[in-house]
């Protein structure tokens, strides 16, 4: 016999899930500050293969408005500069023998606006992923009701617990986009 708590278990690391990619895709966000996230994922083309830049080299941030990338290979440098170039982040590179230095603009008003945009374009999408399981596990619970696996006070007992744990991860996704707002101000 199956209990609706097994159910809301077994939906709870797609839920957490959801908030670490939300976070990973926070962390792209370019805010005042240098981070490594912003670049380490930047697709390079190198010997007829894509790879991510932080497969080719150390990325560094000595200074806080500027990173620092060091390839494993000195053939790197010419298609990780053409890779930034690309990448629309509006950073400008500068090779200095083995090492390339990424200058951070300073952040106008209205690039703000659009990272802005993108942030709740990002939230809003992870609400809809969450929104998407909680949906899952309804299912399940309505379909355990019908095999008669559960009562119906137990479905409508498990309703409510997948309501609250949806909430509380509504909540996270709401902390974590305030949070950046600020760092973006």
């Amino acid at each position: 016999m199956e209990n609706y708590k097994e159910i809301i278990e077994k939906i709870k690391p797609e839920f957490d899930k959801v908030i670490q990619f939300f976070e990973g895709e926070l962390q792209k966000l370019r805010t005042s500050r240098a981070s490594p996230s912003l670049v380490e994922d930047i697709e390079v083309n190198c010997f007829g293969s894509k790879f991510p830049l932080k497969q080719l080299g150390a990325i560094s941030c000595p200074q806080s408005n500027q990173i620092v990338i060091q390839p494993w290979d000195k053939s790197y440098i010419e298609p990780i500069e053409k890779a930034i170039a690309q990448s629309g982040l509006g950073m400008s590179a500068t090779v200095d023998k083995n090492i390339i230095r990424l200058g951070l603009p300073l952040l106008t008003e209205e690039y703000r606006q659009i990272l802005v945009k993108n942030l709740n374009e990002k939230a809003e999408q992870a609400r809809r992923t969450i929104r998407h399981w909680r949906e899952v596990a309804w299912e399940n619970l309505q379909e355990s009701f019908k095999e008669k696996k559960i009562t119906e006070d137990e479905k409508f007992r498990g309703k409510d617990e997948l309501q609250k744990l949806v909430d509380k991860q509504n909540e996270k996704i709401k902390e974590l986009s305030e949070k950046k707002k600020r760092e973006l101000s």
